[in-house]
């Protein structure tokens, strides 16, 4: 299986890269201008909004000419907006070049759809994991390269990386991924914003699609305030914040490889699922004490356990519950759920921590965690409840 994944594990190990390199830095950046905490929110919410409309569209159109075309255009598109960055002189200026990416974005849920297309349904949680792990790698090395650059040359030269390494994962996309050749009938229509209706309203996948977002209202509210709480309690600079993520991501692999497989094996994915659930609304409980070392290294292990489990296992039960000549569309209304999220969570977050401090964020992304928790609980009590004969 693992032969099988190289080639999307090594694009996407190269794109996370540089979107990591990004992460950290880019509220800092927008502050840089000048602009209020709350704008980041607002630069969020905007990339978020580009890629609600994008998401289903892209990924029914990777149903129906292939997965390998689209995250063509999906990287196109990030080398253009990383670029833009780079190039910014002005606060508007940043917003165009997020939207010029939200717009043309569709990795994730091409990436979920194309490991789905490859491997048997018993190992999609692992195959999924070594994805996982592929984006932490990112995660580890990116940071590291964007605070090192961010500390010896300004803000332009860790965009200008990030947008060369997208190249690089276009020119490996053309000449080294191979293409899925579509069946004739793989999808019965271009997806629409009523896709998502749709599919919530469909008894097979709308109990993980609403599970889904749930979680993701949490964490994208969590996302974009992240390294501004980690300035406020811990005094750290982007840079500081940048080195913070790589050990993050270096407790994601840890998790990821040695971890979610046994844990899927021996629980199934759904017991896996509640237990990141859990893992993440007691990291959402520790914010008001993360200016303790002991509490700050304590959270960052939950958070990383959280979400290599979660990522895993959400998109192995989507992809599980969906049927297969729209699978490409179904992963891409869980993205656009995940989009919506992110419309809706980051103005309000940044709003909270301007006007409340770190530990009202924390609430927030808690409060919402545990109801993806409960509905994870619920549903596995359904399916262990056994009538009476």
């Amino acid at each position: 299986m693992l032969g099988t994944l190289l080639p999307i594990l090594g694009i996407t190990f190269i794109d996370i890269l540089g979107f990591s390199i990004l992460l950290p830095i880019l509220p800092y950046y927008v502050k840089h201008f000048g602009a209020s905490t709350v704008a980041v929110g607002a630069l969020f919410s905007t990339f978020a909004l580009c890629q609600f409309v994008a998401g289903p569209v892209w990924g029914a159109v990777s149903d129906r000419i292939g997965r390998k075309t689209v995250l063509i255009v999906s990287q196109i598109g990030a080398t253009v907006g990383w670029a833009g960055l780079a190039f910014a002189p002005s606060l508007p200026w940043v917003f165009a070049a997020r939207i010029v990416e939200g717009l043309s974005g569709g990795n994730i849920s091409v990436t979920q759809a194309y490991v789905a297309d490859r491997v048997e349904p018993e190992q999609r949680s692992r195959a999924f994991a070594y994805v996982g792990a592929a984006f932490s790698a990112g995660i580890v090395l990116g940071p590291v390269a964007g605070g090192v650059l961010l500390a010896h040359f300004g803000y332009a030269a860790p965009f200008l990386l990030a947008a060369g390494l997208q190249v690089v994962t276009l020119l490996a996309t053309i000449f080294f991924l191979p293409e899925k050749v579509a069946q004739h009938g793989e999808s019965e229509r271009a997806a629409t914003l009523g896709d998502i209706a749709r599919f919530l309203g469909d008894a097979r996948v709308s109990p993980v699609l609403v599970q889904k977002f749930a979680y993701s209202l949490g964490l994208y509210a969590w996302f974009a305030v992240y390294a501004l709480v980690l300035g406020a309690v811990a005094g750290f600079g982007p840079t500081q914040v940048s080195f913070f993520f790589a050990g993050f991501g270096l407790m994601s692999i840890a998790f990821q490889l040695a971890v979610v497989g046994r844990l899927v094996d021996r629980f199934g994915a759904r017991a896996s699922s509640n237990a990141g659930f859990a893992a993440a609304v007691l990291f959402f409980l520790l914010v008001p004490f993360l200016h303790v070392p002991l509490a700050l290294f304590a959270s960052q292990a939950l958070f990383a356990f959280a979400l290599a489990v979660t990522n895993a296992t959400l998109a192995a039960l989507l992809t599980d519950a969906s049927p297969e000549h729209v699978r490409g569309t179904i992963l891409g209304v869980g993205s656009s759920l995940d989009s919506a999220s992110g419309i809706i969570m980051p103005t309000i977050s940044t709003a909270v921590l301007a006007a409340f401090g770190p530990p009202w964020t924390g609430g927030i992304s808690a409060f919402f965690c545990f109801i993806a928790l409960a509905l994870g609980i619920a549903k596995a009590r359904q399916h262990a409840f056994v009538p009476p004969a």
